[in-house]
């Protein structure tokens, strides 16, 4: 398959940023990179309480497959974290590397 990246962008509810941001880097950043995937960079916008992330697969499965294969994952399961308990919104872009 292609390598397929997305561009997420996520508002955090007031006075959660930090603590989603050591949840992402503890639990779901390595689950991530343990099931194929790549990152490219994880920035946060403290003004407007927003997290951005850069994230790419390339392999065998799409990338809707290897995403479902992260959610439905016995160790995604047992990380008891849900996302609507830190995030009020997320927008997922398909991107294209151009430069």
């Amino acid at each position: 398959m292609a390598k397929t990246t997305q561009l997420r962008t996520y508002t955090v509810r007031d006075g959660l940023l930090d603590e989603w941001i050591q949840r992402w880097k503890a639990d779901i950043l390595p689950l991530r990179l343990e099931l194929g995937f790549t990152i490219g960079g994880a920035w946060v916008d403290r003004e407007h309480n927003q997290f951005f992330w850069l994230i790419s697969y390339e392999g065998a499965e799409t990338f809707a497959e290897r995403n479902a294969m992260y959610w439905d994952s016995p160790a995604r399961v047992s990380m008891d974290l849900d996302p609507d308990d830190y995030l009020l919104s997320t927008d997922e872009r398909t991107v294209e590397e151009w430069y």
